[in-house]
């Protein structure tokens, strides 16, 4: 059987409840909204297009790129 969640799948056949904004800059609005799924992926996508492709990460890739971030490994995305 196939997994009915995929990376790249409209987001709102995720529903339309539970999508966060974690993080908001001064961008005029322009944010990632994420949603913990209830096996423990989330599912990201980007605000001004609610009805989206949804990216899909596993709990532990998220994790991982969390904490590249904070250690300062992932700054050349905005040098």
């Amino acid at each position: 059987m196939t997994d009915p969640v995929y990376s790249g799948m409209p987001a709102t056949d995720l529903g339309t409840e539970g999508w966060e904004k974690p993080w908001s800059g001064t961008n005029g609005g322009t944010c990632i909204e994420a949603k913990k799924l209830p096996d423990g992926r989330v599912a990201l996508r980007q605000s001004t297009d609610p009805a989206g492709p949804a990216l899909i990460y596993s709990r532990a890739e998220v994790a991982s790129f969390l904490e590249a971030a904070k250690a300062g490994r992932a700054d050349f995305l905005i040098a």
